[in-house]
């Protein structure tokens, strides 16, 4: 790795408040000289999930060595544990909740658990029950970014993770059905369905909402108004509405099941 350490921030935060401006406080205290960049904090509160979706879509863009802190975590405080995890050259750091297997599939290199018990000997700050990505994740995160911590310093090895909720798309010999994980700002709906899943299908439409979707290879070859399925910039199937929201137009959102097959 060349030039300053770079740190990810994924989380369901939102922009209200302090949350995230205090997690790049403690981590630039640790490492001045980190580049921290803000994946997203628009993440569906507290659906781990598209957390997972999003990260495994992006992670790959950033430089190696990169570590990558994603916190949607509806079970802060409790007994649920935090895992760190290496692949790819890159280090990844969550709640065991769901978010990490739709990030690591079966690649993941090195996987350990963080114990509460090495954590509490670090002497960090004082631990909230409420807001552990300031008090946890951010020096965890800066200090393995830093080389001062290894992952296999934390705890034991983790051999398993708990599940996504969120099943995989499922295909058949004419059909695939799937699951919009994503709403983005401009209202379009992202599904989970990957472009490969598609190489089967002559000429595909999708369904969803009572309503059936043409393929198109970009949004300017439909009309403002009209409907379209697109494969979109991070390879998975997209329903759009040109230069409107499909989300607001279908009153559909996040769990809506959307099905492909031949167009009839």
């Amino acid at each position: 790795m060349t030039g300053a350490p770079t740190i990810t921030l994924t989380t369901d935060f939102g922009q209200e408040g302090p949350f995230v401006g205090v997690m790049k406080g403690v981590i630039l205290t640790r490492l001045p000289g980190a580049q921290i960049v803000d994946l997203t904090h628009a993440i569906h509160a507290h659906w781990p999930a598209e957390a997972g979706f999003w990260l495994s879509r992006s992670w790959s863009y950033f430089p190696e060595g990169t570590v990558h802190v994603a916190v949607v975590d509806p079970g802060v405080g409790t007994a649920r544990d935090i895992v760190a995890a290496e692949m790819g050259g890159h280090t990844f750091l969550a709640p065991d909740n769901g978010l990490l297997p739709l990030v690591l599939r079966d690649n993941v290199e090195r996987m350990h658990r963080l114990d509460m018990e090495w954590l509490e000997n670090q002497n960090w700050l004082p631990l909230s029950p409420t807001f552990h990505g300031r008090d946890i994740f951010a020096p965890l995160a800066a200090n393995i970014a830093s080389g001062t911590i290894h992952v296999a310093d934390i705890g034991p090895v983790a051999n398993k993770l708990v599940p996504c909720l969120l099943e995989e798309p499922m295909k058949s010999d004419n059909s695939i059905q799937g699951t919009v994980i994503a709403i983005d700002h401009f209202g379009n709906l992202i599904t989970n369905i990957d472009e490969r899943l598609l190489e089967s299908f002559n000429t595909p439409e999708a369904q969803a909402g009572g309503k059936r979707f043409t393929f198109h290879r970009t949004y300017g070859q439909r009309k403002p108004g009209e409907f379209m399925a697109l494969i979109n910039s991070f390879g998975v199937v997209e329903i759009s509405r040109v230069e409107s929201s499909a989300a607001d137009s279908l009153g559909l959102g996040r769990g809506a099941p959307v099905l492909l097959r031949e167009a009839r």
